[in-house]
């Protein structure tokens, strides 16, 4: 028998609503092709290539079934390895491993969590085919180093960009820098609908076998266009196009980002200037974002002192009817983890990271105060009493 929901008053996440979301998906219904590739679709691919700038956008049931198309437009192999922090959901080597891949995972960096771009050229092999940046709340990656170094040996870079719609590193869109990106519109995420993804699209010599690979590996996208007079099988594939109707209602929330961003700014604003005074006391390590990146303002997390510590701060929230969460176990000590040659101690920062990080409640609904009172319970808690 599974647990009873603990009730809440202040939960880590609630999906929101812009205004328009139960109209357009009454609408996509009423024009009466609500499976998948309808006329919302096609709104929120031109939206996100054009905001973009990629040379194709096609949206996916998920994030991982995005990651899923680049492994497959790839040609990933059994035998070939891809390099993947290990600070990351595990959809972003599963991807991968599902072709036959082996994860070589690699640690991140103290600062922003992300992939550490030092380590990254001592772990290329002959074998390696991907690296994987993975964009951890948002906040990029150092991609020209990583781009550099992926030239030199001829490997392809796909990023997760599951948490960085809309960021930048150095002006240019998180997502853009690899030859595919995958997006997520996941329910936690800042643009929703539900469940949902997109694979961004840079080089366009995979564009076209996209389309197959996401059409269960027939021409029916050429069809369509009228490029051939019937489509068939000719390629691997699988059905990875959400319904319109989910389409509807990520197009009535795309058009509101703006919205949608000022109000996460305010929200990770205010926890950063009520909390970054008790940090500094407690030896609390708030979220760090270089200046020459721009973040989507997609979580506010907490870096405590010890597992101890977190642990308490999780069961104070708890008992004031707040939930507050951590976030990955590190993948290279799963049980998948260590059957690929992972051990304890191999990526030090992630091991640490995993077990002190803590992230308050961000949503889009969230109230300044009911933030105050997150921040208020928050402040007495000491460390140095633990």
């Amino acid at each position: 028998m599974s647990n009873p929901t603990v009730p809440y008053r202040i939960p880590f996440n609630k999906p929101g609503l812009t205004g328009d979301e139960l109209r357009y998906v009454a609408d996509a219904i009423t024009l009466g092709h609500c499976a998948g590739d309808g006329s919302y679709t096609r709104r929120c691919h031109a939206m996100l290539e054009e905001a973009l700038g990629a040379a194709r956008v096609l949206l996916t049931t998920s994030c991982t079934h995005a990651l899923e198309m680049a492994a497959l437009l790839l040609d990933i192999q059994p035998g070939d390895e891809v390099i993947a922090p290990s600070f990351t959901f595990v959809s972003t080597v599963n991807a991968f491993v599902l072709r036959g891949a082996s994860p070589v995972f690699i640690d991140i960096r103290p600062d922003t969590l992300n992939l550490d771009e030092t380590s990254l050229e001592s772990l290329i092999t002959p074998r390696t085919r991907a690296i994987l940046p993975v964009h951890y709340a948002g906040v990029a990656c150092e991609m020209d180093p990583i781009l550099e170094i992926a030239r030199r040996y001829g490997i392809a870079v796909v990023e997760d960009n599951a948490h960085g719609l809309f960021a930048h590193y150095k002006n240019k869109y998180l997502g853009t820098f690899g030859c595919m990106a995958s997006q997520s519109f996941h329910e936690t995420k800042n643009v929703i609908c539900g469940e949902g993804g997109a694979l961004v699209i840079n080089d366009s010599k995979y564009v076209e076998r996209a389309e197959i690979i996401r059409e269960k590996g027939t021409n029916r996208s050429r069809f369509f266009r009228g490029q051939v007079d019937k489509y068939t099988w000719v390629d691997i594939g699988s059905s990875y196009l959400p319904s319109d109707i989910l389409a509807a209602f990520l197009y009535a929330q795309l058009e509101k980002y703006e919205q949608i961003a000022a109000t996460r700014k305010r929200i990770w604003t205010y926890y950063y200037t009520h909390l970054h005074e008790w940090a500094c006391v407690n030896g609390v390590q708030l979220p760090h974002v270089p200046d020459h990146c721009k973040q989507p303002y997609h979580m506010f997390y907490l870096i405590m002192p010890s597992l101890e510590a977190r642990q308490a701060l999780i069961e104070i929230l708890k008992k004031h009817g707040i939930l507050s969460v951590f976030h990955y176990l590190p993948l290279h000590l799963s049980t998948m983890g260590v059957q690929a040659g992972g051990r304890q101690g191999q990526c030090p920062v992630t091991e640490r990271v995993s077990d002190c990080l803590l992230r308050l409640p961000f949503y889009n609904d969230l109230s300044e105060s009911d933030q105050a009172e997150v921040v208020d319970i928050i402040r007495p808690f000491t460390v140095a009493k633990m």
